[in-house]
């Protein structure tokens, strides 16, 4: 059915100069003075909606500052059509559609009208959750991962909603929770987490990995969570929208009363809002209890560190005997809101400044190493012999990396070599974007070292006569590919210029 600013636009088009008109009619007809002029009056639309939005997310962001027990009950009113055009242009173009099949260029094609007419369903009740596309990607050991694929729609309600929300939680969330947070990132918790192991007395580590979170999440749970601090009901009923559409999987469409639909946009507010409640307010009481514990009973209690990143926890103790105490604790604490630590996954390992010495003492083998967020860490020296948390990339998701550019390769076999290279230049270029952290150079040089060895297959199989030797491949390596050098700053580096105090 089409809209009535779609028909309107039509006419428009078909509309032919009439005779008396001064300019001559190939100049009348002409487009691109035309488009010139859109183009400049969507670019300024976008800037007046990016102040709008802005503004109006400040606004928020200030009363949960300041009104920190206060529900807010009108939230809905600031989805309008500004913050919607604003969360569709911050889509990404090429992301997968959902079950409606709408791309980001179709939909962009009549924005206006369609923007317009989605905040008039959103605000008189009427917008309706499609069903999200369940697809699955491979993991590491072997197994698929569900993810969700929502409807364009669905997506552009979820941005707008999540910027919204974020203004509020953002004043909620406490400083060790590093995952999807505006002006966060993984080097951010990377860095925190070295700082406090090299800074406090950390003997312990927790690797607490929770067992299919995002599957086991509880949606009532959830609800119950948000309305501590949205009174806004119209606002709660556009969330249980969302867990009520279900998921697409092989032409049948489940509806779970757990999950958050991994892969979609909310799903990562939700995830955090979660265990904002379930596990960060209670960390912070456990330590407070601690030390009144010490305070009462003269007990010594020791440092303790938390990073969490979305599900992904880390803690130091400087104890055992806390450690053990926190973990049965936490335990009994997920149980009660329908979470589990993963049996296999969930370690404490000695690990810090004292691990080498104390079980070398002991007669065991060197401290064990823990995985967390592509990388593995050591205990390790300094050339001056102090003591250094090393990272080095995991070898799995290495190998899984260079397995997909093997198949890239064998896809652009007969490409231009020029072609192959820049695409191969873009590849190693964003992996040590990521990995190219100090103490990690032989890993991201073996990486670099095994993307030209298979590139010199893919060259050497194009043809039976083919003559590439090494030593022209290493020229061709060396015009295209990017060198391994570190590019990030020493982690006490950064994180004192994030955290001055």
């Amino acid at each position: 059915m089409m809209h009535e600013c779609e028909k309107s636009d039509s006419v428009v088009v078909a509309m032919k100069p009439t005779n008396n008109v001064e300019r001559s009619a190939a100049e009348s007809v002409e487009r691109r003075t035309e488009t010139k002029g859109n183009a400049d009056q969507q670019s300024t639309r976008r800037a007046q909606d990016r102040e709008s939005v802005s503004q109006a997310l400040a606004r928020v962001r200030q009363a949960a500052r300041t009104r920190k027990k206060e529900q807010f009950t009108s939230l809905l009113h600031h989805i309008d059509p500004a913050m919607l055009r604003t969360a569709f242009h911050a889509l990404k173009r090429a992301a997968a559609p959902g079950v409606d099949g709408m791309t980001w260029e179709i939909y962009e094609k009549d924005l206006d009208c369609r923007i317009e007419d989605l905040h008039s369903r959103i605000q008189r009740g009427a917008y309706r959750a499609q069903p999200s596309r369940r697809t699955y990607i491979s993991k590491e050991d072997g197994s698929r991962r569900p993810l969700a694929v929502t409807a364009l729609e669905d997506k552009i309600v979820q941005k707008a909603t999540t910027a919204v929300l974020n203004a509020i939680y953002e004043e909620e969330f406490l400083g060790f929770s590093y995952g999807f947070r505006p002006n966060r990132n993984q080097h951010d918790a990377l860095d925190a987490l070295i700082v406090g192991i090299t800074s406090k007395n950390v003997n312990f580590i927790l690797d607490a990995d929770i067992r299919s979170f995002f599957q086991e999440v509880s949606q009532e749970w959830a609800v119950r969570f948000l309305e501590h601090r949205i009174g806004d009901k119209r606002m709660i009923r556009l969330i249980q929208k969302w867990f009520r559409a279900g998921v697409l999987d092989d032409g049948i469409v489940t509806i779970e009363e757990s999950g958050t639909g991994q892969g979609s946009v909310i799903s990562p507010l939700i995830a955090n809002i979660y265990l904002h409640y379930v596990f960060d307010l209670w960390y912070l009481h456990y330590v407070f209890d601690l030390w009144a514990n010490r305070w009462r009973q003269r007990e010594a209690t020791g440092d303790m560190i938390i990073v969490r990143f979305a599900d992904d926890l880390i803690v130091g103790f400087e104890h055992e005997n806390d450690a053990g105490r926190f973990l049965d604790a936490m335990r009994e604490r997920l149980r009660k809101f329908s979470l589990s630590l993963h049996p296999d996954k969930t370690r404490l390992i000695e690990f810090g400044r004292h691990a080498a010495a104390n079980r070398r003492r002991r007669g065991l083998s060197k401290p064990e190493t823990f995985k967390f967020l592509g990388f593995v860490f050591i205990c390790g020296k300094s050339r001056r012999g102090r003591f250094l948390v090393t990272r080095k990339s995991r070898r799995d998701r290495m190998a899984a990396r260079l397995r997909e550019i093997k198949e890239g390769l064998r896809q652009r076999l007969h490409r231009p070599i020029p072609e192959t290279g820049s695409w191969l230049a873009q590849v190693v270029a964003g992996y040590l974007a990521y990995h190219a952290v100090p103490t990690n150079s032989r890993a991201i040089g073996a990486f670099r070292y095994h993307v030209v060895v298979l590139w010199h297959r893919t060259l050497y199989r194009r043809s039976q006569r083919s003559r590439l030797t090494w030593q022209r491949l290493k020229r061709l390596a060396a015009d295209f590919l990017p060198r391994p050098q570190i590019l990030h700053p020493w982690p006490s580096v950064r994180f004192a210029v994030g955290h001055p105090r």
